[in-house]
């Protein structure tokens, strides 16, 4: 056998090779497999647990979801909070800021909106209150963004672990304000806020309770497409996120750059805190924000930054967890069972995502090859 043979036989039969290009066609082929192989597998897992048939599990799911008019626009809403949360981590993650604190910055944002409708509902005009409460949870969500963005830039502290921290920090402070707007006395809740003014709370919009939140969200979706694509603030935030030093030497100011992107992400993380308390739950708690500013991150990040695709992940994964909550009633499963599907469903989302950078080679077969 010759030198270059043995050479050869050394090598790998299959190894992995990172993609140089991937088209956008190939890439969303991948995700529909990856949603694929995980329904097939949620259903085993529920029918092995329920020893149902997997379609009476998945007709389950549609229905949960979108089986009523108002199970729809509970998904719809849902779908516009995750999508929300997402838009606003972009900014920061573009710049590779990891804002871990979306959590924090929906729940002090919350507070601000429980705040104003608690004392200021009834003393003004609900049109001029919803504004002020818009206003204020965007101020609430910008100062805890800008927190932790004040120490990176001048400290160059940990971003993941700061943000993290004050998601907690943020957690104690609403505790501390159940305490004393607690309804009624004793009952260590809040409780709805004006419910018999609903002072405070988004109207109807197109006949609809939810139409004021389909609008703004929308709204925001495009203004942050626009401004990270086309504006110089956002050419800005991807010569930062790319590196500080090429920035600098570009003559942009790394510090301001990184100061003024968060407080933009916390602002509009802060105002889903108000999308959740004037728009749709009218009350505040610990809970408020559900673990949906985690979840977000996957959603930004599979989507690569796009808002388009985030319209897309999020609906898949609120529709499923929608869906899921139904099935785990209906078969009478544990509550977790929905989050078993929801992990599911992501795991394979994520790992499909090692198959768009990467792609599996295989090892020709030469003359002296046997």
């Amino acid at each position: 056998m010759s030198k270059e043979n043995v050479v050869l036989n050394k090598e790998p039969m299959v190894r992995m090779v990172k993609r140089d290009t991937i088209s956008t066609a190939k890439a969303w082929s991948i995700r529909l497999i990856a949603v694929l192989l995980a329904l097939i597998v949620a259903a085993l897992v529920i029918v092995g647990i329920t020893g149902q048939n997997p379609i009476q599990i998945y007709l389950g799911i549609i229905d949960g979801a979108v089986g009523s008019n108002r199970r729809l626009w509970v998904t719809i809403r849902e779908i516009l909070v995750m999508l929300c949360i997402a838009i606003g981590l972009t900014p920061a993650f573009k710049m590779k800021f990891w804002n871990i604190g979306a959590e924090g910055q929906i729940l002090m944002g919350g507070t601000a909106a429980a705040a104003l409708m608690i004392f200021f509902g009834g003393k003004l005009p609900n049109a001029v209150l919803l504004i002020v409460i818009i206003v204020a949870s965007a101020v609430a969500g910008l100062i805890w963004g800008v927190i932790p963005a004040f120490f990176k830039a001048y400290f160059n502290t940990n971003e993941t672990l700061f943000t993290l921290m004050l998601n907690y920090v943020a957690m104690q402070i609403v505790t501390f304000c159940i305490v004393f707007w607690e309804n009624p006395a004793g009952s260590n809740t809040v409780g709805i806020i004006n419910s018999a003014t609903k002072a405070g709370w988004f109207p109807s919009l197109f006949g609809n309770a939810y139409g004021l939140n389909v609008v703004l969200v929308l709204l925001l979706t495009i203004g942050i497409a626009i401004y990270m694509k086309y504006s110089k603030h956002g050419y800005e935030i991807s010569v930062v996120g790319e590196s500080e030093f090429t920035a600098e030497y570009a003559g942009i100011k790394v510090k301001k750059v990184i100061l003024r992107t968060m407080m933009l992400s916390g602002a509009i993380c802060g105002f889903v805190g108000c999308l959740i308390v004037s728009g749709a739950s009218h009350t505040i708690s610990t809970s408020t924000a559900g673990g949906r500013g985690f979840t977000a991150i996957i959603v930004a990040w599979m989507s690569k930054f796009n808002p388009a695709a985030m319209v897309l992940v999020s609906a898949l994964l609120i529709f499923m967890q929608q869906g899921s909550i139904q099935i785990a009633s209906q078969f009478g499963l544990n509550e977790n069972a929905s989050d078993i599907i929801t992990g599911i469903i992501i795991f394979f989302l994520i790992g499909c995502e090692f198959f768009i950078n990467y792609q599996l080679e295989f090892r020709r077969k030469g003359k002296g090859d046997r």
